[in-house]
Formats: structure tokens, C-alpha cells, sequence
């Protein structure tokens, strides 16, 4: 059984808080010694808040005693030390859930992101430790995004979106967790996390690829090559 970490010491964080501080940590880089600042509109459109709520939000966070952000006016927002801790916590709550409920309670895929945001703020440590211990302490979660370890650590895989990479073989190192209707379209086709996918050509209406051992190619249209991410094929 792997040591528990200190957790942050900061007290516990509103949802809201909770929410804020995930979608900076997701616009950002947390493994950059010197993160580059997210600006408020990007928080924005991420959170789908009018820009004026952002602001005042930030402003709350970064004047508290134990500030969870570092946010200067028109130079955008980072997490301080304790931000980013406790984004990196209710992550790693959030995809231990998602894990756990497709692995042991045979939820869809598609429908583990909803369930894991409605619980993520809520589970104590020790549900947490205990859900972590019956999965056997995995490194990624069901869609192969990384779960960050109770230290804080978050991997970061050397891998790229499907639209920025040339015809080749590859293997689907994650899913973007977050559209139901895309994540079902995939899964049918067979596009999934650890799956082969062969890329053929482009063309102005998308991209024509092969999944896995299909027989015949497929054209995925920006609204889904956009949504998977890939590693070269070993050679």
C-alpha cells in the first residue's frame, strides 16, 4: 500500500471553487515550472459564466487568506502552490470515480464524466484511499487521461490530437471526456483508449482513418478527430 501524501492545507473548497480551480488547472500546463497565466475569457468560455462573474470570483480567491489563485487584471490567473494542490486532488477524485464506476459498477463510458463531476467534491480521504486500493491503484482512467498520484503529480504523455498528426499508425492514448454523443460514436466504431488506429488521408471534410482491424475505412469529421488524442504505433 503506497504512503498517503500530505494533502493541501487549505479548508475545503466549495463546488464552485472546486470547478473554478479544475478548469484553470486545464488550461494551463501544471508540469511548467512557470505556468503561463489563463486569461478570464478563456475561463469564461471553459466554465460557460459571464466574464464579469469570472472576475469577481477571481478577485475572492486571490485575496483570501491562503489564496488559491494568483490573478492580476489584464494579465490573467495561475494557481498559487494550494490551488493547484487542490485542483490536482478533486482531479484525481474525479477520475479514480470515473474508473471505478466503469470498472466495478459497468457504467457506459459515455456516462462516467457526468456521474464523477456530481460526486467528485463530496468523498472523504478515506473513500478515496479505499476506491483507489480495490481499483489497485491505477495511472489512468477509463478515457487514458493520467490520474494524479496523492503527491500531487500529474504525468504528462507525449502524445497529440488526431488533427495535428500525419498518416500513419498510431494508438488512441485518451478520449476528451466531456461530449456523450461523440464518446458513443467512437466507442461504435471502435476508437477507443489502447485501440490501433490507421490514418489514411485528409480531405476538406475530414480525416479517413482505419479503426483497428476494420475492414473498411471511416471519415471522421472535425467534431470527432477532435476529441482523440494519439502515440506512434511501436515500430
Amino acid at each position: 500500500m503506497p504512503i498517503l501524501a500530505p494533502k493541501s492545507s487549505h479548508p475545503r473548497s466549495s463546488e464552485s471553487v472546486d470547478n473554478y480551480l479544475k478548469a484553470i488547472l486545464s488550461l494551463s500546463d501544471p508540469n511548467l515550472p512557470d505556468t503561463p497565466r489563463v486569461s478570464p475569457s478563456a475561463l469564461a468560455d471553459r466554465l460557460d459564466v459571464a466574464p464579469a462573474s469570472v472576475t469577481n470570483m477571481l478577485q475572492k480567491l486571490a485575496a483570501s487568506a491562503n489564496p488559491l489563485v494568483d490573478y492580476e487584471r489584464h494579465r490573467g490567473v495561475r494557481l498559487t502552490e494550494s490551488g493547484r494542490l487542490r485542483a490536482l486532488e478533486v482531479l484525481r477524485h474525479h477520475r479514480l470515480l470515473e474508473t471505478f464506476l466503469f470498472e466495478i459498477l459497468d457504467y457506459p463510458l459515455d456516462e462516467v464524466h457526468d456521474e464523477a463531476e456530481r460526486l467528485e467534491h463530496f468523498i472523504s480521504e478515506r473513500f478515496e484511499e479505499r476506491i483507489a486500493a480495490k481499483l489497485g491503484y491505477p495511472a489512468f482512467d477509463p478515457h487514458g487521461h493520467s490520474i494524479p498520484t496523492l503527491a500531487g503529480e500529474l504525468s504528462a504523455p507525449a502524445d497529440a490530437p488526431l488533427p495535428s498528426v500525419p498518416p500513419g499508425d498510431y494508438i488512441v492514448s485518451s478520449l476528451a471526456d466531456d461530449d456523450r454523443p461523440a464518446l458513443r460514436r467512437l466507442h461504435s466504431l471502435g476508437i477507443t483508449p489502447g485501440s490501433t488506429l490507421h490514418i489514411l488521408e485528409r480531405s476538406t471534410t475530414g480525416i479517413l482513418v482505419r479503426p483497428g482491424h476494420a475492414l473498411a475505412p471511416v471519415e471522421l469529421p472535425p467534431v470527432l478527430s477532435r476529441h482523440i488524442r494519439l502515440s506512434p504505433a511501436a515500430q
